[in-house]
């Protein structure tokens, strides 16, 4: 193969251009020579050779009797010399040697093909790089400049301005720089990609490639909030009840965790759990604080409190409250931090009560809402509403009923202060219709009858709680008890 093959393929393997680029490129240089040594190219034929071996410049005339214009004409005479075929009005091409082109017609034609070149090179960069937006890539450090830090790439150059960088990190000569590509720039020079050290989804990315179950969507990233170089919070959830995201992203002993720990450069990284209810969500954010409780102060501004104990108040809000203020972004929820203490002088324990009281009975009787699920109510805690769930006891007169005849206490995992809690909630959120409520009290006001298969039932007088022989206080309200044997 010649030379000019071995250059064209040369030049495709180190450019990344197409060797039909590189001849286009070739083709309109000679035609630039060729127009500046003859004041047109509109009559220049180039010819590759099949290989790229060879090229031939060619200029076509047409046969005529009486050449006016030598450039594009040529005589039926001077014709037949050239092909014994020739006859007038016919177009012949004839042999150009490119050496006869004008010296700077050559220089012209030089200067095209290397802006030519050029251009094309940098828009093939431009492209491949292009669809690269939003992925990580690796580079060495290479020098400084007004801040920002230049990184060779290979093929193209990054720049990591003062605004994109992590405070903490600092660079010397050839040091190693994973970043994220934000975006992507046409210089004078070239093709420069703006990169970021301090972009979450730089967390993101190196999280995906340490954690198989991410790369499967197995396990899904939710959300990350960062302050670059301090702390990062991670929320992600999973598809699988049988696969923990947390422990997945984390570890076996936090190998996984560690390694994301240390590409940052010793940045502090909280995963939690990803939760539907704002509640759970908030109090996962929170971490690594323990929150007591969540209280939704108004969902529609979406205000939010969080008690937690004296002892965890200082690590809820974090240094200088740094933890809350990722947490609200986490959430997208404006977080209070309140110790047990400040949320009794608040008297917001039953706020999320009270104000699904006022939605319910403020306005007409034809906007009440009917509620006959605890589910429905507002400020009762998802654990306790499972529970009664589960016990099919989450119907509101089921319950009210089970709690004032006791046998709600012998759902496993409830509290009498869950059923306390529940039953306060329900007196003041919800108002039975006269109705219903008369027609219980005319059935609890008839007498019993008792067949000889059943057990008598016995209440106590002043709460109507059952109770037993056995007993001698009611365990609701705590009247004595005597029976009597009539």
């Amino acid at each position: 193969m010649s030379e000019m093959a071995d250059a064209i393929r040369a030049l495709s393997a180190e450019k990344g251009i197409s060797e039909d680029s590189i001849r286009q490129t070739i083709e309109n240089t000679i035609k630039a020579a060729y127009k500046r040594t003859f004041g047109t190219s509109d009559n220049c034929i180039v010819k590759f050779a099949d290989d790229n071996s060879d090229v031939d410049v060619y200029s076509r005339k047409t046969i005529v009797d009486g050449v006016y214009d030598p450039v594009m004409e040529i005589e039926l005479e001077d014709a037949l010399k050239l092909s014994s075929d020739s006859e007038l009005g016919d177009e012949i091409d004839i042999r150009i040697d490119p050496h006869d082109f004008e010296r700077s017609a050559v220089t012209t034609g030089k200067q095209a093909a290397h802006q030519a070149l050029g251009e094309s090179f940098k828009d093939n960069l431009y492209n491949e790089y292009k669809s690269k937006i939003g992925e990580v890539i690796i580079g060495y450090y290479q020098r400084e400049h007004k801040g920002s830090i230049y990184v060779d790439l290979g093929k193209v150059e990054g720049v990591l301005p003062v605004k994109y960088q992590s405070p903490r990190e600092t660079y010397e000569k050839n040091d190693r720089i994973k970043a994220l590509i934000v975006d992507i720039k046409k210089t004078s020079s070239g093709i420069q990609l703006v990169l970021s050290r301090s972009d979450p989804k730089l967390v993101e990315n190196i999280l995906s490639v340490d954690v198989p179950e991410i790369a499967d969507k197995i396990v899904t990233i939710k959300k990350v909030v960062r302050e670059a170089g301090y702390r990062t919070k991670i929320a992600v959830v999973s598809d699988k009840s049988d696969v923990d995201p947390v422990g997945a992203c984390v570890g076996l002993k936090g190998t996984r965790i560690q390694n994301v720990i240390r590409e940052l450069s010793g940045e502090k990284i909280d995963v939690l759990r990803y939760d539907e209810d704002p509640h759970v969500f908030i109090k996962n954010a929170l971490s690594p604080a323990e929150v007591k409780k969540v209280i939704v102060l108004d969902e529609d501004k979406k205000l939010a409190l969080a008690v937690v104990s004296e002892s965890e108040f200082s690590i809820a809000i974090g240094k200088q409250g740094q933890n809350v203020r990722l947490a609200n972004r986490l959430c997208d929820w404006n977080i209070d931090v309140k110790t047990e203490e400040q949320a009794a002088e608040m008297d917001v324990s039953e706020t999320d009560a009270r104000k699904a009281a006022e939605n319910l009975f403020n306005g007409d009787s034809e906007n009440y809402e009917e509620i006959t699920s605890v589910a429905q109510l507002s400020g009762i805690e998802p654990r306790v509403v499972e529970l009664l769930k589960n016990a099919e006891l989450d119907d509101i007169e089921r319950f009210v009923a089970a709690a004032k005849d006791g046998s709600a206490l012998k759902v496993e995992g409830l509290t009498q202060e869950d059923i306390d809690a529940v039953s306060k909630v329900i007196n003041d959120t919800v108002e039975f219709e006269e109705e219903d409520a008369a027609d219980a009290a005319a059935e609890d006001a008839q007498p019993q009858e008792v067949s000889d298969d059943e057990e008598e039932e016995y209440f106590c007088p002043e709460c109507g709680a059952k109770i037993s022989l056995d007993m001698s206080h009611c365990p609701k309200c705590g009247v004595e008890l005597v029976f009597e044997e009539e």
